[in-house]
């Protein structure tokens, strides 16, 4: 959706896409913001994020503390020294901001309802529209193209910038605000003009493929029949809080004889705790990355316990960033799964937060994490085992029934 699908985070695209790898940690206030456990803990419900160069937090904080004491912005003085120090994915947000960022954590955002992506021949289209949101309530449906955004031409700008967009995160646009989009279907063009509203999704869906095909929530008490054949793919938006459990879930209720196409494509990240729990409904236990913080090495471990012999392919592209490249890693690097698609994003760095005084909050890089194997992730991505442009769920489903697991 225009939110969590992507992950953005409260103001625009650079700060949002530092937002998308979550290390699950506590600020001293108490809140939990996807920080690094403080005072050397040990704790393994962490939370990560993805950057470039490190800035001293002393720093940030000291010119914080002289623009509070001289009546002047604490938060503004705090990016000064943030956007000159190279910190690529380093941001400051107010308390406000901050706010929305715990709330797109727990699945909540504002927005139209409405998930984008590239299409084949490179225009912006509709992938899928909330149920009820202000898209749907519009007639918007997928496989629409969007045109124009406020009157200015998307079609040729990253997926990315126009998730924001449609937001309204440069603007602060809150519930209610008005955004009027251009949407293209066939040869037919229409403008359609949508009140932004506080939305909530549901960030795994399950879907049954091959010769039985039936929809499904991950949430749903109810699971495939176990005598279906085909396959069930998985499709994870972000990594919000309970997106690890409901994948864990749907694989346990999938038909004992069904392989798993587990869709990463534009997931661009969230809570890492959550992707240590999705690796670990497929691995026995192990090794699913390490990471360094100032130089201190520390790991994240699966669980013992997943399914170890299902048939599984997982499916990127250039969306796919953070945690959910953390996953990917894993998979690949434990010969857990077959990766299909396209190079992942790239980003593999770890932040923590601190509060400033003021009362805003700064996150700045202190380390990087690796997969199982030791490949660093940051500005490198992962290249999937079979490179596939156009039509990589069709292959991806091919091979998944190479392997074993119907389609």
């Amino acid at each position: 959706m225009s939110g969590p699908a992507q992950c953005f985070g409260p103001r625009g695209m650079r700060r949002g896409a530092a937002l998308t790898l979550v290390f699950a940690g506590v600020l001293a206030t108490g809140a939990v913001t996807g920080s690094l456990p403080r005072g050397g803990a040990k704790s393994e419900a962490l939370a990560s994020r993805s950057v470039a160069s490190t800035v001293d937090q002393d720093e940030v904080a000291d010119a914080a503390a002289r623009a509070v004491a001289d009546g002047k912005s604490g938060k503004e003085a705090a990016e000064e020294v943030v956007s000159r120090s190279g910190d690529r994915w380093g941001a400051v947000y107010d308390e406000r901001q901050y706010e929305e960022f715990e709330q797109a954590l727990d699945g909540s955002y504002t927005g139209v309802g409405i998930a984008a992506k590239r299409s084949a021949d490179g225009q912006v289209e509709v992938a899928r529209v909330q149920p009820g949101g202000p898209a749907d309530r519009a007639g918007i449906e997928p496989g629409d193209l969007l045109r124009t955004i406020d009157g200015h031409r998307v079609d040729k700008r990253p997926v990315a910038e126009v998730v924001a967009l449609l937001r309204g995160d440069r603007a602060e646009a809150a519930a209610g605000s008005t955004v009027v989009l251009g949407i293209g279907r066939g040869a037919r063009l229409r403008t359609e003009t949508l009140h932004r509203a506080r939305l909530t999704t549901d960030p795994v869906t399950v879907r049954r493929i091959g010769p039985s095909r039936s929809a499904s929530s991950a949430s749903s008490a109810s699971s495939p029949s176990s005598s279906s054949s085909g396959a069930v793919m998985i499709e994870v938006d972000s990594f919000t809080r309970g997106s690890g459990a409901k994948v864990r879930d749907a694989v346990r209720d999938a038909p004992s004889d069904a392989g798993v196409l587990l869709d990463l494509r534009g997931n661009s990240g969230g809570l890492v705790a959550e992707a240590v729990t999705a690796a670990s409904a497929f691995l026995d236990g192990g090794l699913v990355a390490t990471y360094d913080v100032h130089g201190e090495q520390r790991a994240l471990y699966a669980q013992p316990g997943g399914d170890t012999d299902r048939p599984l392919v997982v499916l990127v592209d250039g969306g796919t960033m953070s945690a959910a490249e953390l996953l990917t890693g894993a998979l690949q690097d434990r010969g857990r799964a077959v990766t299909v698609g396209s190079r992942t994003f790239g980003k593999g760095s770890v932040q923590m937060p601190s509060k400033l005084p003021g009362g805003s909050v700064a996150e700045l890089t202190v380390g990087h994490y690796r997969t199982p194997a030791g490949r660093s992730v940051d500005e490198h991505g992962i290249t999937p085992d079979l490179a596939v442009g156009s039509k990589a769920e069709q292959r991806a489903e091919t091979v998944l029934s190479g392997l074993g697991g119907g389609s």
